[in-house]
């Protein structure tokens, strides 16, 4: 008969499709020292519910909930003057030393945590009233994370630094070294077997002198039945001295921020004046399907110097963005992208607020000479999608707004980067100065002063159930949140992205923080205080009662399993050793590219990134799901600890919403209609489709790399059940 601690690590492996669990990721096996005898354990590392795809800290540590499950301790007086049994958590510096409460033989919550790499321990005390550990050691554990070593033992090996026979010679420029981190010789010596390739090296581009500049973004208001004329067309940047040749919409960088009122319809003339075949997704918006901008699924691709009409139906208020589905690891990272705004019917729909701002996150790839080249035959950055070595914020390095002291500040965020996962908060830098980039709270419920508390109101397709509070946005590519802040003591407040990226080759966390921009509060007092409605945290009693019609499905079985995964071929040899070593522990999210090199060189000739439907066994556009409107399907998605390099996914479903229910066993308490989703690596998620707008319509990772290498795949709705 299973023991209670085996019975805990089955379930926390039901469900996972590959022989290689999760539950590795998940738990901690606790080890009995000598005096415990046959005492053993484990302590599950669950999720912590929070607003989005994963629970972080401000400074990026990931908070997990411990449940311990032991059995086979003896009685604490066994062992001398002791009366109880006290778990500890503590970083493997041994400093600070967190305790966790009493524990025995059977189940017991531990509360949270947010350290890096960690050690759990359980000790005899004798009494619960100890504040620092005094008794023996009984049994003691190591996170995954602690499990971590490092690659240098790899450069010894010859193979690791010969060139591949078979790789012909190409032009590629090397990319920039992620700083402070050196590559292993054989991983330096690689290239990605395919062409380079530049806006710079088409045919047809003018001398950068003589191309029109990139503008600044302009607002458009459109009524209902309202006309916009929208160009993508090549323009000039400069950036940190850098001369680019991007593209643009309209000329300007980000595109036309569209206005439109709530269940209103607008016509878009898009022209493309680019070299390259393009067309316009309109992300998140339930359309019709026939305008969805698929190039090859709901519309040919227009050709340089075509054009296509547009109609666009706004049934949802929101914010949303429009972006290229066409080579999108090239056009989107040159500037092909703006966001559309649409004004709820309702006035009360939000809170009050003093202004509202619009904000596109991104980054972008430059080297010393300007934008690093991208793949001509295939998307290079392949394995982990192609992070960039700049912020910008509405298209600029910096972000500047000025506020009135006590100014509520609707934030309407959008990452469009191609891969990156931002983890985003407001500093008081007059009060306390950025926060060290290695911060560490032992306590995850401690409250930064320094940090500006941030209503979270809703996200991708309206307003959650219940606003809550937040220290940080966890936004992952093509996701939106929208977030109220006030700021209400006067001086300057920086927007950071504050994350724990990860050193591979010496195995150990490295903290990244980035400024990307600073609201300055002047100390006079804003005409119209909104402080008190802010304070409050409102119920939506329509959101409860739309998704209430869905409730009784919550519980049921999945209608379809998904499996993220990945298969390689005929990667370098050094590529296949090191990831020999990432393999020990992934982290939930990739945060930050420290591996830029290795990342570089992989091309669809070596990595295809995998949608595996688990009932049939098919993949990506072999995949064929039918649904009629109406219907309501329960999906499980399952992110394979497995894989060759297990990385998180923002899976985003085209013309339809959905409600995420679950994330690894731990029902989401506060619900919200959501159209993109980041699921972490090795975790298992349920979400509800509502099936409401008939089409072929595309489900897909919206790493712009992933998305290139092939994970996708396509769902037909129809008018009526088939």
């Amino acid at each position: 008969m299973a023991t209670r601690a085996a019975a805990a690590a089955e379930a926390l492996e039901a469900g996972t499709p590959r022989a290689r669990a999760a539950t590795d990721l998940h738990c901690i096996s606790l080890f009995s020292t000598a005096r415990a005898g046959d005492a053993q354990g484990l302590v599950e590392l669950g999720r912590v519910p929070s607003p989005f795809g994963v629970t972080v800290t401000p400074s990026g540590h990931h908070v997990r909930a411990l449940t311990a499950h032991i059995e086979g301790l003896p009685p604490p007086s066994s062992l001398g003057p002791y009366k109880v049994y006290m778990a500890w958590a503590t970083p493997l510096e041994l400093a600070p030393v967190v305790l966790l409460g009493p524990v025995g033989n059977g189940e017991h919550r531990l509360g949270r945590v947010a350290f890096n790499k960690f050690l759990v321990m359980v000790s005899a005390e004798a009494s619960a009233d100890v504040e620092t550990r005094e008794g023996p050691l009984v049994l003691r554990g190591r996170s995954p994370s602690a499990l971590m070593e490092a690659h240098d033992l790899l450069a010894l090996a010859p193979s690791a630094t010969r060139r591949a026979a078979n790789r012909a010679p190409t032009r590629w420029d090397a990319p920039p070294a992620y700083p402070g981190i050196a590559m292993l010789p054989g991983v330096m010596d690689l290239e990605p077997r395919a062409r380079p390739a530049s806006l710079g090296g088409a045919a047809d581009l003018p001398a950068w002198e003589t191309l029109p500049a990139a503008a600044e973004r302009q607002l458009v208001d459109l009524p209902d039945g309202g006309t916009l004329d929208l160009e993508a067309t090549i323009v000039r940047r400069e950036i940190e001295g850098r001369r680019l040749g991007m593209l643009a919409f309209n000329g300007q960088h980000p595109g036309p921020l569209i206005r439109v009122p709530e269940k209103s319809t607008i016509f878009v003339n898009f022209t493309n004046r680019t070299p390259y075949p393009t067309a316009v997704h309109w992300h998140g918006i339930r359309l019709d399907n026939r305008f969805d901008g698929v190039p090859g699924l709901t519309q040919d691709p227009v050709g340089p110097g075509e054009s296509f009409q547009y109609r666009i139906f706004f049934r949802d208020a929101g914010i949303y963005w429009y972006h290229p589905h066409h080579r999108e690891d090239v056009q989107q990272e040159l500037g092909l992208y703006g966001n559309l705004l649409v004004d709820p019917a309702s006035p009360g729909y939000y809170g009050p607020a003093n202004r509202e701002e619009v904000l596109m996150i991104d980054d972008i790839l430059l080297d010393e000479d300007g934008l690093v080249d991208f793949g001509e035959e295939s998307a290079n950055y392949m394995l982990m999608g192609r992070f960039g070595n700049r912020t910008l914020v509405n298209g600029e390095p910096g972000y500047e707004l000025d506020v009135d002291r006590g100014e509520v500040v609707r934030f309407h965020f959008t990452n469009a980067s191609n891969t990156r996962t931002f983890n985003l908060s407001f500093v008081d830098i007059e009060r306390g100065g950025l926060p060290d980039a290695d911060q560490r709270v032992a306590d995850p419920d401690i409250e930064d002063p320094n940090r500006l508390p941030l209503k979270v109101v809703a996200s991708d397709v309206g307003r959650f159930e219940r606003e809550e509070w937040a220290r940080s946005v966890v936004l992952a590519p093509a996701e939106r949140y929208v977030i109220d802040v006030r700021f209400d003591r006067p001086g300057r407040h920086a927007l950071i992205n504050h994350v724990q990226g990860i050193n591979h080759r010496q195995g150990v966390f490295r903290a990244e923080l980035r400024t990307l921009g600073t609201v300055t509060v002047a100390p006079d007092p804003v005409a119209r205080d909104h402080g008190a409605a802010f304070g409050e945290l409102r119920e939506n009693t329509d959101v409860i009662a739309d998704i209430d019609r869905h409730r009784p499905r919550f519980g049921d079985e999945p209608d379809h399993e998904l499996v993220m995964t990945l298969e390689t071929e005929d990667l370098p040899l050094a590529i296949e050793r090191s990831m020999a070593y990432d393999w020990v522990y992934f982290n939930p999210v990739e945060w930050t590219g420290t591996m830029p090199r290795m990342n570089w060189a992989t091309t669809g000739r070596e990595v295809r990134w995998i949608l595996r439907e688990t009932g049939t066994g098919r993949e990506n556009e072999e995949i064929e799901w039918h649904f009629a409107v109406g219907d309501v399907a329960k999906i499980r998605v399952v992110n394979d600890r497995g894989a060759f390099h297990a990385m998180q996914h923002p899976l985003h479903i085209h013309g339809q919403r959905f409600l995420v229910l679950s994330q690894n066993g731990v029902p989401n308490p506060n619900l919200v209609w959501k159209d993109t989703v980041l699921l972490p690596a090795a975790s298992t998620t349920d979400i509800l489709l509502e099936l409401s707008n008939p089409g072929r319509w595309m489900i897909h990772c919206h790493i712009a790399e992933h998305l290139e290498s092939g994970m996708k795949m396509v769902m037909n709705v129809s008018d009526a059940p088939p």
